[in-house]
């Protein structure tokens, strides 16, 4: 049974981004899928994210990047400007799916989310919401898998990918450490300004800003407060304190500064990573996306490793002869990939909370340009 050739039944913990790209790969190489979600049918909020080359790349395989691309805001160029409002430089980043086609997309994420959610349905995957997994033990060649609702699968995959807090992973006996930076990351929804039509990161004396079209009307304003600790503010005064924070920068910031007062959509947290030592597997289960990688904000490549990770885990489980080998082969695929990423966002979350923004550029850039090689 726990041939790929036999019973191909899975249970996929989490609908997120992670979650619904594997399941639309496994689904579509035959296997019966059930994602268990524990939040509500409805879109997640947010402000949105942004789908670098890599993303693209693994979205056009399974012929969702051009939908990706008529909802979202199609970009291939990153601004960086200094303390003094002046442009720095300017990074153009690799278009991996042609000179016709944008090397990124901004996209709002309940866009994304709505794109991903109905191929994993049209593929056969069945989602079910306000539950999850609390129980996981191996039985044999199958995973007995108990849901927080009493009922029970005997399932040939489980896979963990239920975000940087899974319970998945704890249940698999996984342990990984959750690490807070001393940053703060700010999001707002406002209206695209006409100049905007790539990203601009503006370098500030304490913290850094920013701003990513999402499509032809909408954008967000990001801003990384640098030096303070985990706290929460209530949501009444997230605007007004992130408009203050926004008064120490020159030039264009001032125009997305004035935006926040419109803004309806408005969220501050913690920038936290987390990195999974050792193997993501046990047995017959495995845990994916930010529950085994989850990186901070600064490569901006979060989704990418996510949508990567469900690819290349329906990949190598059809290579291969058992669920197990084929597990084993996708952790030891995409370990060291991961693990760049994550210790790369890492190292400029610290860069940038000492102002050594000149540094920070350049290694962003060569991210970039590894993440460019194939997954």
């Amino acid at each position: 049974m726990d041939s790929c050739r036999g019973a191909r039944t899975a249970v996929i913990v989490g609908a997120g981004v992670a979650g619904l790209t594997a399941a639309t790969a496994l689904a579509r190489g035959g296997w019966r899928v059930e994602i268990a979600e524990v939040g509500p049918p409805e879109a997640p909020s947010g402000w949105g994210l942004c789908l670098t080359g890599p993303s693209l790349r693994a979205l056009d395989e399974l012929g969702l990047a051009d939908a990706c691309l008529a909802e979202g805001y199609g970009m291939s160029t990153i601004t960086h400007v200094d303390v003094n409002g002046e442009p720095a430089d300017e990074v153009r980043l690799p278009r991996l799916m042609g000179a016709r086609r944008p090397a990124m997309v901004g996209i709002a994420r309940p866009v994304l989310h709505r794109i991903l959610y109905a191929e994993a349905e049209k593929c056969g995957a069945v989602i079910r919401h306000g539950v999850t997994v609390a129980a996981v033990d191996q039985d044999r060649e199958l995973v007995r898998v108990r849901l927080s609702d009493g009922t029970v699968r005997r399932v040939a995959l489980l896979v963990g990918a239920d975000g940087i807090r899974s319970s998945t992973r704890g249940l698999l006996g996984l342990e990984a450490s959750l690490d807070f930076h001393g940053q703060m990351v700010w999001r707002a929804l406002v209206p695209r300004p006409l100049w905007a039509t790539g990203i601009h990161q503006f370098a500030g004396k304490t913290d850094t800003a920013g701003l990513v079209p999402l499509s032809d009307s909408q954008a967000y304003v990001f801003l990384t407060e640098n030096g303070v600790e985990q706290s929460v503010l209530p949501d009444a005064e997230l605007a007004p304190r992130l408009r203050q924070l926004l008064e120490a920068f020159p030039g264009r910031v001032q125009e997305m500064r004035s935006l926040i007062s419109v803004s309806e959509s408005v969220v501050r947290r913690p920038v936290l990573t987390g990195l999974l030592e050792g193997t993501w597997s046990r047995g017959n289960s495995v845990v994916i996306g930010d529950a085994a990688h989850a990186p901070a904000p600064q490569m901006a490549s979060g989704a990418a490793l996510a949508i990567e990770d469900g690819l290349v885990l329906a990949r190598e489980i059809r290579r291969h002869e058992s669920v197990g080998a084929g597990l084993q082969a996708f952790v030891s695929r995409r370990t060291q990939r991961c693990r760049t990423l994550v210790e790369t966002s890492v190292a400029i979350a610290a860069l940038e909370q000492t102002q050594r923004h000149h540094e920070a550029y350049p290694l962003a850039d060569s991210c970039h340009r590894l993440m460019a090689e194939p997954a």
